[in-house]
């Protein structure tokens, strides 16, 4: 990660599963799309695991985007403050290491960021394939709109009601029942 950037867009998942690589292509739509906000990076960390470990830890802030087995619609988005590892959800992607094991680490090192928390909702049995279902397809352009928004916000977006839409519900910071594919 450059030494100027402050916030870490990392978008995580299985790409070859299907829904299950949502996060994937979130950060691929945000690196083809228009520029970000000077101090933002974007990986694409795919089932990266601890290789993306000293790339969370060298930032202050992160937002984290996945798919999550939540039991809302698929395509439905999230967003919630996360302060530690047991804010994440747990694994249930192909690969072994998943997001909340990654954020452990960094908390065991003492060098956890201020993280933010986008899901997508899917919705089991994952395909084997590059391609999304259609209603996680289409909320990747609104899933970018809040990664946009809340990069816009600044250090701001760190305080203060989340919603995944103008004028949304806020989420709760809390653990929730909701499973990630990270």
């Amino acid at each position: 990660m450059a030494a100027q950037a402050r916030t870490l867009v990392l978008g995580v998942g299985n790409l070859l599963m299907g829904d299950e690589g949502a996060g994937v292509h979130l950060a691929q739509r945000l690196l083809a799309g228009a520029e970000l906000p000077t101090g933002a990076e974007v990986l694409d960390g795919g089932t990266g695991g601890f290789t993306l470990l000293e790339a969370l830890t060298a930032c202050p802030r992160a937002i984290i985007m996945d798919a999550c087995l939540d039991g809302k619609p698929p395509g439905t988005l999230g967003v919630k403050r996360a302060r530690r590892a047991a804010h994440f959800p747990t694994a249930l992607g192909a690969h072994d290491i998943g997001v909340r094991a990654l954020v452990e680490a960094a908390e065991l090192l003492g060098a956890l960021p201020r993280m933010l928390l986008v899901t997508i909702s899917v919705q089991p049995p994952f395909r084997m394939g590059l391609e999304l279902s259609a209603p996680v397809a289409a909320a990747l352009p609104g899933a970018e709109r809040l990664v946009r928004r809340l990069l816009a916000r600044g250090p701001r977006a760190w305080i203060g009601p989340l919603s995944a839409a103008p004028g949304g519900r806020a989420e709760r910071d809390s653990p929730g029942e909701a499973r990630a594919h990270a």
